[in-house]
């Protein structure tokens, strides 16, 4: 048998190495927002004939453009995103691309105001809030029955937690590496990831519930490791061919919805790992009062007590 719940601070340790990378990126790249967080404009063009990235960068600063990002679609247009333009400054913008490189269509053009902007962030940070709550809520009240039910929704918490704080990282690796922003398709995504997330962290702390009726005087680190190995098939198998279908989305749809895929892909993965390795595996450590262990069995706090 699987001992999962017996290799716990190494789990924990490699999800700390992840989201500690996902931090530096942050504090060094940041997140590149899209406009719906921050205002501007986002325009789409086509050009009938070929033309590199660079001499687009060169050409848009020529016309006073300098602080704007620039992303190639799958189908070859560019996404151009400025600060917030006019029906003028549009207008402009464009006729000085056509008589640079010449032809170009606008397959489209959005425009969001700072106010808007705000409004969105507001109501996205309330979406994810509110989300949370709601399943900590409804975790500790389905577990009520339970010894410590509060434990049960605090680990499926700190379990979502943990995968938001994993594709945060990635997309300010990738907002760094790539110029990829941060748009109401990544909210979007992160609300999916939650709500898959935590739908397998259910089952298999139903199966834990399940197998501690059989016998409610069992060792609990023995029930979590056997209820992990029973539901280990039915974990894995549902997010692999969840990210068949995810992958797919990504390879023929596109651009359009990049955003929200890879944010999938990430939860999914992500997800996976911490719905078999961290939420079960937290619920042993808080029922045995592991905490100081846990600290003491990091490198560094050996490298200090070898010191």
């Amino acid at each position: 048998m699987f001992d999962i719940v017996g290799k716990r601070f190494r789990f924990f340790l490699i999800s700390g190495v992840v989201i500690f990378i996902g931090i530096i990126s942050l504090l060094t790249f940041g997140l590149k927002t899209g406009i719906e967080f921050s205002s501007g404009s986002m325009l789409t063009v086509d050009f009938e004939q070929k033309v590199e990235q660079g001499e687009l960068e060169v050409a848009l600063a020529d016309l006073g453009h300098d602080n704007v990002i620039i992303q190639r679609t799958g189908t070859g247009d560019y996404l151009i995103r400025t600060m917030e333009l006019n029906t003028e400054d549009k207008e402009a913008l464009e006729a000085g691309l056509e008589a640079r490189f010449g032809q170009l269509t606008e397959p489209e053009f959005s425009s969001v105001s700072p106010l808007i902007a705000t409004e969105t962030v507001r109501t996205a940070v309330i979406a994810v809030a509110v989300a949370a709550l709601g399943i900590l809520f409804y975790v500790t009240w389905a577990f009520r029955r339970m010894p410590k039910p509060f434990h049960y929704g605090t680990c499926a918490i700190i379990a979502l937690v943990h995968d938001a704080l994993v594709a945060l990282g990635v997309f300010s690796i990738l907002g760094g590496i790539l110029n990829w922003q941060v748009n109401m398709m990544f909210i979007t995504g992160i609300l999916a990831v939650i709500g898959y997330s935590v739908n397998n962290t259910v089952v298999i702390f139903d199966r834990i519930r399940e197998n501690l009726r059989l016998d409610i005087n069992a060792n609990f680190e023995t029930v979590v490791n056997n209820s992990l190995v029973e539901t280990l098939g039915r974990s894995v198998n549902t997010s692999l061919t969840t990210l068949i279908v995810v992958l797919a989305l990504l390879l023929f749809v596109g651009v359009t919805i990049q955003n929200l895929v890879v944010v999938l892909i990430i939860g999914i993965i992500a997800g996976t790992f911490s719905s078999i390795c961290i939420a079960p595996t937290m619920l042993v450590i808080w029922d045995k009062k592991e905490w100081g262990r846990f600290i003491n069995w990091l490198p560094f706090a050996r490298t200090k007590a070898v010191k």
